[in-house]
Formats: structure tokens, C-alpha cells, sequence
């Protein structure tokens, strides 16, 4: 009973009344399938556990049988009560006089109502009648005379209807009871997408579970799921998210899609892949369609050939009932709630989409094939578009010869962009009924190339695979032109497998192919060429190869309102900004922008990569804002099953704006997405990637405890990526990085960036990102106590921040920096350095960063600016970490503040040097300066001597001079002298 909780509870509270001697009637009301005979069963086998005498019937449809749900109750062909079948201490079921009078109904409730409340004085007695909407007028009569005086004492009347079906003197009893406080209205909800995960779980894990059996199904619903893990890059949330929207929450249409093997790449327009499993699960919803009419039955199976809504009008010629006929069919329908009007235009629906799916697959297949030839007739006359018409024209290929052919042509290439898998269905049929010969003609060669790319949008990569290298194994019986075509594609599975060397070598072998120079305008072939072999380079990260080629295919593009010209110009701006040059990309991105944003949405679907490559680059500008806009977009453009490979881009582009705008259980979420996905996909890189990008995530909200985990996450998501200089490989590293770092294990973080990111200069990494992995090589040997190689990479952070000029980068290479003089003592620069640092990571939208800061440099500010001061950094991080559900930093926080309150200060006002330990007053740097300057070095010659500036070095002697309680040099000489040895203390 998953998401019955509450009707459950309410259940137990009937009985517990009904073991205090009380009786009530108890109405369980709501649409087919919802669970009203699971609710009926759960307080029937409770009833009886507790001793109570109990009986079961159902109301049967169009019967000629008096009183029939009673007299089945009543002769204990439905008893569940202790003694066997029969039901004890019922008299025969009262007869009416003959002839029967005006008041015979009333007379025979009278009796009933005796015998009932006799039957069940003894230890309590239920009731309990299903389907009453089914029942005869003697039957509904006879109900409604006992909601409306209840049987006396111990018995409980449990029934159970749908509201729309059933009769109105019933449903006015129940109403007035309801209202009066003698009825008990139970109202099953829809499953809600937590329960329906819930079941989805309890059905993968218990495969054969006998409670889950359908009771009209002759095999357990599980056993009808394939769990073949086709679905599972959604991830269970998603999955359920989407399942639960398919089948409204409803159980039983849950269950139907489940047996059918639903998929939502594949829903709305089929209910999945296993159309036995949808019918032996649908028992129930087949003998409703079963019990109808002649008309009925041929106008609710032309209905589900025309699909929800449709019209009356289009019912009648289609199915040749004519329109009386057909509007008595659709009453029928209507009064058997099958159908309902629709709010606008006259239209009808099935109740729901899973009842027209079942309605189709039931239907005689004569009559869907003749729907079907004449449905296409009708649309063709009303020049409706191809994809439409296509639906029909894939079930009359052997029928209707090179007509429906054309149309399923036509119908695919209109809809490879928003439902790809159907496209290439459609595409593979037109294929499979082309001629095949030794030689591939131009159009066999089109339509397999357009049938690979529609795979490859619906995530069948391996199949786009094989029948792109088919094509390409005809290369030369092709002309250039779909030559050229030939090896984009191929190129482009290839690369999005992850087969990078053989993806260059494909794109490489067309490139002689290009017309020298390039033409103005230049024809879309050779530019969806250099755009594939752009795209190679990119993700191998050796754009640098590609990137004369591609800047002279954006220039050649123009403003020419071509896709592939447009996305060669977000290629070009892109490369600019993944090779670190800025002062090229930064304009060429914005105008990029613009130009994207001014298309509309149909021309802006058809480029989802486009739009992931322009939000990339716009995050390696910082401009968070526009990024995410741009990949939002892009990620409405996938839905609906379309361009799963652009979609796991797009997912893992937004983790990474999560993580960094304080999203962070938004970007774990995302990241997991992306990783069942590119599982789901074949490609490593990308699941290897997302891996990292979820333990980076991670590593911010869970506690130190989880750190081990959380790296071992990280390490296993760098080896799934390829090994080299790759896009892929470069971003894993550093995530790895930051997750060692973050998790307090700066050694581990420096081997991962000198192995694997390229050596001491970060040569492998992106140079948009290179100063802020410096920065955190610099901090990391300095914990390692490697003093002199931070101060090395700290210079090299900030050199590579300069060239950039890229304001979060700095205030990176600004916090390095503050770590690094903290171990100098320089702890009012400090200070103000990580001060700078936090409000800059805040301005720009980045609380993890801003806390983080705050937290490292807390003990910093106890130095320069008292107790009082630091425990108030810490204040502001611990709420900005609260806000962004950070544990790690509210962790060091916690720590630091119990350091802070434990330390008192160093000095105390008015004491002189020598009343206090002179060990404790000078930090190694402060001695360090003390000395040199008490051997007569000027400030500028120590400043040059230990490689700081001028003006650290008199901030230091002045506080020498305030700890030691001195004003000269030359008192520093004697102070110097009067303490212990460094080496000695």
C-alpha cells in the first residue's frame, strides 16, 4: 500500500471504532485504477484478523439480477469471515412480495437492514461492496437506503465508486451523509513522485513479490519490466519524475507502462516496447472495452488511431459510422467515462493517454489498418505537417507502396530535431524498404546519413556507428559533396564515443576535400566539416591545430543565417577562450550573444551544441549570468530524448555554475544526471568527468568523515578519462585537485597537479583556469612546508592573472597570496589581502568561495585586529555556509573559533619586553627581519634579501618595535641579544 499512509491510518481508526461496538458507513470514491479495491481489501483482511465477520462482493455491469451486489454478499460467495463460504447467521436474502408493490424497495432495505444488524451484534460485522457504480437501480437503491439509515450498532458498510459513473440517487445519498457526519469519505490521492520511486525500487528488488501482483494480471507486474538499465541515465529521480508525470500517479497506469516497458524518449507517442505486457496488465481497462457496443467499439479504436483530442466529425468519416451514429458511440464512451470532452474546440480525449494506448492496441487490426489509410487521406486534404501524417504512413509502407514512403521521409526529417528516436525509426523503415544494390545511390546515402544523425541525437551512438562507417565504406561511389558530409558524420560519432584518434583521423582524411580558399558564401558540407574537425581538436585539447581553419570558415560564414555557420563562429570564439586569449574571445563571445539570442526558438533547437559551446565560453569569461542563460536554453532545446550528448555537456556546464554560485546540491544532482548518462552513452570522458564534478560538489556538503570517499570518487572519475591533454582529462584533474585540497590533503593535491596537469607551469590545464590551480599549488606547498617553491607559484598565479585580467581568477591568486604572508607574519597585509579576497568572491556571486576565505583567514584577523574581529569573519561564514548547505566549512569553522577563543593575546598592554616570554613575541619571519635590521640592513636591502616589498618590511619592524617595547635600531640590537637562540627554543 505505497502512499497510503494516511487512507491506511483512517482505515484503522473505522476498526478501532468498530471494536468499541460503533458502525459506520465508510465511502471510498475516485477514478479507475486510483486503488479503491486495495483500500477495500486492506480493511476487509484487517476486519476479519480482528474477528469481525466480514463480506465481499462486487457490482457487475448490466445485469438482470435483482439486488445482485447484495444477494452475491449475502450468499457468501465473496465471505472472507471465519467458518468457510458461507457467511453465519444470515437469513435468506429477503425476496420482495409478488406482486411487487410501489414500496417494495423499501421494504426489502427494512428487512436487510434487520438481518444486518442482527448478524453483526454478535462480534461486529463489514460490508464491503466494490464497483457500485456498475449496480442495477434495485442495487443502488437499496445502498442508498442504508448510507441513508445506517445499520445500527457494531457494522461497518465499505463502499467503493467512481464518482463520474455512479448513479445520481446514490451519489445524493452519499453527498447528504458525507455532509451529516455518517459517512466517511475516503479519497485515494495520486501517487506522488516519491511513492513512485518508492515502487519502482520495491519492483527492481523484488522481482517476483507476490504483493504487487496485479489482480487481473496473469503474471506479476515485475516480471513484465525489463530492467536492463535503458533507461537509467536519467537517474531513479528523474526516471520517477518522469514516469509519475506519464502516468498522472496513478497505480494501475503505473503498472500498465511499467509491464509495457515505457521509455520517455518513446511517450507520448507509445507507451513502450513490450505491447503483450501493456495488454496482460490492462486486464481490467480490456473488459470495459470489451463490454461496449458495436459502434463504441469501432469509434473508440478510430479514436485511438486519430489520437487525443479529436473530433467527432473526424471520428465519423474516418471509422464511416456517419455522424449520428458516431455521436451516440461517443455518448456511450462518455457515459462510460472512456472519454471526456475537452475544455476547447469540441474535442474529446480519453480519460487518460495510457486508456487510448491500450484502446489502440486492443482494436481489431483491419480496423487500424483502414483508420489508419483513411486517417492519412484526411490529413493529407487538410495539409497537415509531414510528422503528423508520418504517424499513419510507417503502418502502410506494405500497403500504400512509395506514397507512404515519401511521407515517412518527409515526417522524419521534420522530426529528427524535437523526437529523434522516432526520426530514426522512421528513417530505418525507409531504408529497410529501399532497394539495395552493390553500389549506394545519393539518396540511399542521404537518408542513412540523416538516419545517423537522428541516432546519434537520440543517444544510440554505436548504431549511428555502424551505419555511418556502411556509407562511408562507399565513399568513392559518392560525389564530394556527400563525401564530405560522410566523414562530418562519421566524425562526430566518433568523437562523441570518446575515439579521438580515430574521430581526427576520419575529419583529417576529408580535409584535401576542401575547396582552396575557402568560398564566400561557403556550402554547407565543407562547413559542417571544419565545424566536426574543430570540435575534434576541442575535446582533444590540441585546438591549436584547427584554429587557423576554423577562423577562416567563421570569417567566410559572415552573418550568413546558415546553423553551421553560426556554430563555427561559437567554435571560433570558444577556441579563442579554452587557448586563454581574451582579448580575441571576449568580443567575439559577445558578439556571438547577440547573434544567438536573435534567433528564434525553432532555429535555436536545432543548435543545442552551439549553445553549449557559447555557455562554456562565457563561463571561462565569468560571465555566470549569461552562461547560465545560454545553457538553460540549450537544455530546454534537449528535452524530450533529444541530443543526449549535448544534454550530459549541458548538465555538467551547469553543475560546475552550481558549485561555484553556492547550488550546491543542484550541481550534485546535475552531475549525477550527466553521469548515468554518458554511462548510458558509452562515453567515459564524460561520465569520468561528471564523477569528479560530483565529488567536488560533495566534498563542500558532507563532513570530514566522508573525505575519503568523496577522493576515491574523484581518482576514479580521472582514470575514467582519457589519459593525454584532453578537455576532458584537464578539467578532471583539477576538480581531483580541489578535492584533496578541500579535504585537507595538500600533498595529494600537489602530486595530482604536477603528474597530471603538466608540471611545474600547468601545461595541460585550461588556461582560463590556469592561476587559480597555481594559486592552489602555491598554498598546498606551503602547508607541505615548501616554502620557497609556494612563493614560486604564487609569482606564477599572478603573472598568468594579469595576462588574463580576469576579476575571480584574481581574488584566487589574492588568497594564495594572504596564505603565503600569513607565514611571514605579515598579518595586517594578510588580513586585508584575504578581507579583499572574501568581498570580491561575494560580489560575484560566490558564497562557498566568500565563507571558505573568511574561515581560512579568520586567525589572521584575531592577529591584526583582535578576537573580536575574527569571531565576527567567522560569523559571516557560518551564515553564508548555512545558506548553501556547506558542513565542510561550517566544520572548519567550528574548529578555528574554538582556536580563536582558546588563544589569548601575545602581548599584554603597558607590559614590557622583558615581563613577558620573549620566545612567543616574534614569529620566524619577524626574527628573520629583527636580526637583519639589528645588523645595520636598511629596509630596501632586506625587502631585496627575502624577495618582499619595502613597505612589509617597516610594517613588520613597527610591530617588532610595539611587541618589544623599543623605538630604535639600536634597542633592537639589545632586545635581540637578551633572547634565547632560535635553535635553542
Amino acid at each position: 500500500m505505497v502512499g497510503r499512509a494516511t487512507e491506511a491510518a483512517r482505515v484503522t481508526g473505522v476498526l478501532e471504532a468498530l471494536a468499541a461496538g460503533q458502525g459506520m458507513v465508510v465511502e471510498i470514491a475516485g477514478d479507475p485504477g486510483i486503488g479503491k479495491t486495495g483500500l477495500l481489501g486492506l480493511l476487509a483482511s484487517r476486519a476479519a484478523a480482528t474477528g469481525a465477520r466480514v463480506l465481499r462482493a462486487h457490482a457487475v455491469r448490466d445485469t438482470k439480477i435483482p439486488y445482485q451486489v447484495f444477494r452475491d454478499a449475502w450468499d457468501g460467495h465473496a465471505a472472507c469471515g471465519p467458518g468457510g463460504n458461507r457467511a453465519p447467521g444470515l437469513p435468506p436474502f429477503p425476496a420482495p412480495p409478488s406482486p411487487a408493490p410501489a414500496h417494495s424497495d423499501f421494504q426489502v432495505g427494512t428487512e436487510v437492514r434487520s438481518a444486518l444488524g442482527q448478524w453483526a451484534s454478535a462480534r461486529g460485522g463489514v460490508l464491503v461492496l466494490d464497483d457500485l457504480h456498475h449496480c442495477g437501480r434495485q442495487s443502488a437503491a437499496l445502498a442508498a437506503q442504508l448510507v441513508r439509515t445506517p445499520v445500527p450498532g457494531p457494522f461497518v458498510l465499505a463502499l467503493a465508486h467512481r464518482p463520474r459513473q455512479t448513479g445520481s440517487l446514490l451519489l445524493e445519498a452519499l453527498e447528504h451523509g458525507v455532509h451529516a457526519g455518517a459517512v466517511l469519505r475516503v479519497e485515494p490521492d495520486s501517487l506522488d513522485v516519491g511513492e513512485v520511486a518508492a515502487l519502482l525500487d520495491h519492483w527492481r528488488a523484488n522481482g517476483s513479490a507476490a504483493t504487487e501482483r496485479s489482480p487481473h494480471a496473469s503474471l506479476p507486474v515485475q516480471e513484465s519490466i525489463s530492467w536492463d538499465g535503458s533507461w537509467e541515465h536519467l537517474g531513479p529521480e528523474t526516471y520517477a519524475e518522469q514516469l509519475h508525470a506519464a502516468s498522472g500517479g496513478n497505480p494501475r497506469n503505473l503498472r500498465i507502462l511499467a509491464a509495457a516497458g515505457w521509455h520517455p524518449d518513446n511517450w507520448p507517442e507509445r507507451p513502450g516496447v513490450n505491447p503483450d505486457g501493456l495488454l496482460r496488465e490492462a486486464s481490467a481497462l480490456t473488459a470495459e472495452l470489451n463490454a461496449l457496443s458495436p459502434d463504441a467499439t469501432t469509434a473508440v479504436g478510430v479514436a485511438a488511431v486519430l489520437g487525443d483530442p479529436f473530433l467527432a466529425g473526424d471520428v465519423a468519416e474516418v471509422s464511416g459510422l456517419g455522424l449520428e451514429r458516431t455521436l451516440g458511440a461517443l455518448g456511450e464512451l462518455a457515459r462510460g467515462d472512456l472519454i471526456r470532452p475537452s475544455h476547447w474546440g469540441g474535442r474529446f480525449a480519453f480519460r487518460h493517454l495510457v486508456l487510448g494506448h491500450v484502446a489502440l492496441e486492443h482494436a481489431n487490426p483491419s480496423l487500424r489498418l483502414t483508420a489508419r489509410r483513411r486517417a492519412l487521406d484526411l490529413l493529407t486534404e487538410r495539409r497537415a505537417p509531414a510528422a503528423a501524417r508520418a504517424r499513419h504512413a510507417e503502418h502502410l509502407l506494405g500497403a500504400d507502396g512509395d506514397a507512404a514512403l515519401q511521407v515517412l521521409i518527409e515526417g522524419a526529417t521534420e522530426a529528427a530535431t524535437e523526437t529523434p528516436a522516432t526520426a530514426a525509426r522512421w528513417f530505418r523503415l525507409a531504408l529497410d524498404t529501399l532497394p539495395c544494390g552493390e553500389r549506394i545511390s545519393a539518396s540511399r546515402a542521404n537518408l542513412a546519413l540523416d538516419c545517423c544523425r537522428a541516432l546519434t541525437a537520440a543517444g544510440r551512438l554505436r548504431e549511428a556507428r555502424t551505419l555511418a562507417h556502411d556509407v562511408l565504406g562507399h565513399r568513392f561511389d559518392l560525389p564530394d559533396e556527400l563525401r564530405l558530409k560522410a566523414y562530418a558524420v562519421c566524425g562526430d560519432v566518433e568523437r562523441l564515443l570518446g575515439r579521438y584518434q580515430e574521430a581526427d583521423a576520419v575529419v583529417h582524411a576529408a580535409l584535401e576535400l576542401l575547396p582552396h580558399p575557402l568560398p564566400e558564401p561557403m556550402p554547407d558540407a565543407p562547413g559542417r566539416l571544419i565545424l566536426a574537425y574543430g570540435q575534434v581538436q576541442v575535446w582533444r585539447g590540441t585546438y591549436g591545430r584547427a584554429r587557423a581553419l576554423v577562423r577562416e570558415a567563421a570569417r567566410t560564414a559572415g552573418e550568413a543565417d546558415q546553423a553551421w555557420g553560426t556554430a563555427v563562429r561559437v567554435l571560433a570564439a570558444f577556441g579563442e577562450t579554452y587557448l586563454g586569449d581574451l582579448a580575441k574571445a571576449a568580443p567575439e563571445v559577445t558578439r556571438c550573444a547577440r547573434l544567438v539570442d536573435s534567433l528564434p526558438d525553432t532555429v535555436a533547437a536545432d543548435m543545442p551544441e552551439t549553445l553549449a559551446l557559447l555557455g562554456c565560453a562565457e563561463m571561462y569569461l565569468e560571465r555566470f549570468v549569461d552562461s547560465y542563460r545560454h545553457l538553460s536554453r540549450g537544455l530546454e532545446a534537449t528535452s524530450g530524448g533529444s541530443q543526449k550528448h549535448v544534454l550530459m555537456n549541458q548538465l555538467m556546464g551547469l553543475s560546475i555554475l552550481d558549485q561555484w554560485t553556492g547550488r550546491l546540491e543542484d550541481a550534485r544532482r546535475r552531475a549525477r544526471e550527466a553521469e548515468m548518462l554518458a554511462r548510458a552513452l558509452g562515453a567515459d570522458d564524460g561520465e569520468g568527468l561528471a564523477m569528479t564534478m560530483r565529488a567536488a560538489a560533495l566534498i563542500w556538503t558532507r563532513g570530514r568523515r566522508d573525505t575519503a570517499g568523496l577522493v576515491a570518487l574523484a581518482q576514479k572519475g580521472v582514470r575514467k578519462t582519457s589519459r593525454g591533454t584532453g578537455w576532458w582529462a584537464s578539467s578532471a584533474v583539477g576538480l581531483l585537485a580541489h578535492t584533496q585540497f578541500v579535504g585537507g590533503d595538500p600533498a595529494g593535491c600537489l602530486r595530482t597537479l604536477l603528474e597530471k596537469g603538466g608540471g611545474d607551469e600547468l601545461r595541460l590545464v585550461q588556461p582560463p583556469f590556469r592561476p587559480s590551480l597555481l594559486g592552489m599549488l602555491s598554498t598546498a606547498a606551503l602547508r607541505c612546508g615548501d616554502t620557497r617553491a609556494a612563493r614560486r607559484w604564487a609569482q606564477a598565479a599572478e603573472a598568468a592573472a594579469q595576462q588574463l585580467e580576469l576579476p575571480i581568477q584574481l581574488e584566487y591568486v589574492r588568497r594564495s597570496r594572504a596564505a603565503l604572508h600569513a607565514t611571514d607574519g605579515e598579518h595586517d597585509a594578510v588580513a586585508e589581502l584575504f578581507h579583499r579576497s572574501a568581498e570580491g568572491f561575494r560580489r560575484a556571486g560566490m558564497p562557498v568561495q566568500q565563507a571558505w576565505t573568511l574561515v581560512t583567514g579568520a586567525r589572521s584577523a584575531q592577529t591584526a585586529q583582535g578576537q573580536d574581529a575574527a569571531l565576527t569573519w567567522l560569523d559571516s561564514a557560518l551564515e553564508v555556509s548555512l545558506g548553501c548547505g556547506a558542513l565542510r566549512i561550517r566544520e572548519e569553522a567550528a574548529r578555528v573559533r574554538a582556536q580563536v577563543q582558546a588563544t589569548r593575546e601575545s602581548t599584554v598592554p603597558g607590559a614590557s619586553a622583558t615581563d613577558q616570554e620573549a620566545p612567543d613575541l616574534l614569529t620566524t619571519r619577524e626574527r628573520e627581519i629583527a636580526e637583519l635590521a639589528a645588523a645595520g640592513k636598511r629596509s630596501r636591502e632586506i625587502a631585496d634579501q627575502l624577495f618582499v616589498s619595502t613597505r612589509t618590511v617597516e610594517t613588520h619592524l613597527s610591530r617588532i618595535y610595539r611587541k618589544l617595547g623599543i623605538s630604535s635600531r639600536t634597542a633592537l640590537y639589545r632586545a635581540l641579544q637578551r633572547m634565547p637562540d632560535a635553535d635553542n627554543r
